[in-house]
């Protein structure tokens, strides 16, 4: 792991906690700390972007018409078929616009954490519009709140309920129970395992079956049959009676008990505990220390779980400053810190994800609700390696930038003796980029 040579203060706050500095970007080592707290804000996507209740319907309204459609022997139009791909990178776009034009990208890149944390899987044409609408309109909104209200927002969002299965998940002793609709137990496994608790949390298989219980009838309006849109709670799915949860009563009625459970979970010391660590991993070390997590659980602790506060001892603390570069850039981390700082005129979309998939992190791709890696582990290996070089290459030439320009901002006085003179002695301007790219200190943050 290759180490500051002089610790740049500026250096470290871009790539450490963002995604690297802009093509012309100059900060003064004193000002990182301030200039991290500015960029503290709520992520802001594209206006012109639709909303989940718009998707949920437009979705709703073409598969009824292609049910119709097909029923008479026709198709649906490619405009309507490709509808879902279309917005999904219409999202991506937006995205990938806003943080290479940014001054600031760690509210980026802490949404990047929580859309892992969080995280669901495109596998169908609604999930691939619902997808990217679960980070604009409910991890965006509650990033820098409290992390029980972000919880609730991400629980009650259809892309979470459908892609766990419990838009269908009724009581065994409720009316729509009694009729032989099961109750499914995935999101609320999930919430304990991943989301809440982690996996060492002290929960047991009955404290699934009671959470899984107590957020029955949690589900997903149909636009064409209920007349309306987003979250709905379905009474008659609901199982009655009391749940118990890690020891504790819960007598609410109807969507109330859910709520109940999810906010205990919210506030529980474990929860505490697994989501510094997580946060702590992310932007410091793979193995973050003992001492560090303490200081995140102090803040959280002491502000009710504001993720903000949680942010700002993170960088208050002195290990967020170390020399030592710790972390190795996941593909998503790689490809946004080179794009900052090369300032392609343009870039689609489809290119970028392809790209990412190439590189085996395609957005909404992770199979798994435990989201991608987040460790050196991951995405530290001769292929993987093989096809960041590859990458590399044909972006610095058809990128043609003053290599001696880029090194100064992207490591300014952090660069090795042995990187600067292979980027300065590099037989053109597009081999001393691809070199500086791959090199060590822009490899790992």
């Amino acid at each position: 792991m290759p180490a500051y040579n002089q610790t740049n203060m500026a250096v470290i706050a871009a790539n450490r906690f963002g995604y690297g500095f802009r093509a012309g970007d100059n900060l003064a080592p004193e000002q990182a700390q301030a200039w991290l707290k500015q960029g503290l804000i709520t992520p802001q996507f594209g206006k012109q972007l639709p909303s989940t209740e718009t998707l949920l319907l437009n979705i709703a309204n073409n598969r009824a018409e292609k049910k119709r459609l097909k029923a008479a022997g026709k198709e649906l139009d490619d405009d309507k078929k490709r509808y879902p791909r279309q917005q999904n990178f219409a999202f991506v776009e937006d995205q990938l616009n806003t943080i290479l034009s940014a001054e600031h990208t760690i509210q980026w890149r802490l949404l990047a954490f929580f859309a892992n944390h969080f995280s669901v899987t495109a596998q169908n044409d609604l999930m691939w519009v619902l997808a990217p609408a679960l980070e604009r309109d409910a991890i965006a909104p509650n990033l820098l709140g409290s992390f029980e209200s972000l919880l609730m927002a991400v629980v009650k969002h259809p892309a979470m309920l459908i892609y766990l299965n419990n838009e269908r998940s009724f009581g065994p002793n409720s009316k729509l129970g009694r009729r032989g609709k099961g109750m499914n137990e995935n999101l609320a496994r999930e919430i304990l395992e991943l989301h809440t608790l982690g996996v060492d949390g002290g929960y047991s298989q009955t404290d699934v079956i009671e959470l899984a219980k107590g957020i029955t009838g949690w589900s997903v309006a149909n636009p064409n049959k209920d007349k309306t849109t987003g979250f709905r709670f379905r009474a008659s799915g609901h199982e009655p009676g009391r749940r118990e949860l890690l020891g504790s009563n819960y007598r609410q009625a109807g969507v109330k008990q859910g709520e109940a459970m999810l906010v205990a979970l919210a506030r529980h010391p474990a929860t505490r505990r697994h989501l510094c660590t997580k946060l702590a991993r992310h932007f410091i070390a793979d193995e973050p220390s003992e001492a560090l997590i303490q200081q995140l659980e102090a803040a959280w602790q002491q502000s009710g779980g504001e993720i903000k506060q949680v942010m700002l001892a993170l960088i208050d603390s002195d290990e967020s400053w170390r020399s030592e570069r710790q972390k190795f850039k996941t593909p998503q981390e790689f490809l946004y810190s080179s794009l900052r700082l090369l300032q392609p005129p343009n870039l689609p979309a489809k290119k970028f994800v392809a790209t990412l998939k190439q590189l085996g992190q395609q957005p909404y791709s992770a199979g798994s609700p435990a989201g991608y890696g987040d460790s050196q582990a991951d995405w530290l290996g001769s292929r993987a390696l093989m096809a960041r070089i590859d990458w590399a290459t044909l972006v610095a030439g058809r990128y043609r930038r003053n290599a001696d320009s880029l090194l100064q901002t992207a490591l300014a006085d952090s660069a090795s003796q042995r990187t600067y003179q292979m980027v300065n002695r590099a037989e053109s301007r597009a081999q001393a980029t691809t070199l500086l790219l791959m090199s060590p200190e822009f490899q790992w943050r």
